[in-house]
């Protein structure tokens, strides 16, 4: 078994802060593995464009933001803030 290398971030996420929804909706596990996913530049579940644009945020000091599925299927977004500063793990509707 070969181990995975571990991903490269793309970007600071400042302060992490995650909804009290999405922390009963979510496993610590759903949102650690999104986080390292959303700062190595895998957006999850965004179409090609919003993709480039999340590309193009991490380049030009932008909002990134990108969406996931937990293990039960419960759909979440990541938001890291042009500034830096923080990253918010949230459920759409709460948007």
């Amino acid at each position: 078994m070969s181990e995975q290398p571990i991903p490269v971030a793309r970007f600071k996420a400042g302060r992490i802060v995650t909804t009290p929804k999405a922390l009963e909706m979510l496993s610590h596990e759903d949102i650690l593995r999104a986080i390292i996913r959303h700062q190595s530049g895998d957006w999850g579940e965004l179409d090609a464009e919003d993709c480039e644009a999340n590309d193009h945020a991490v380049n030009h000091g932008l909002r990134i933001l990108s969406q996931y599925r937990s293990e039960k299927g419960v759909k979440f977004w990541i938001i890291t803030e042009a500034d830096r500063s923080s990253t918010c793990v949230l459920l759409p509707e709460e948007y």
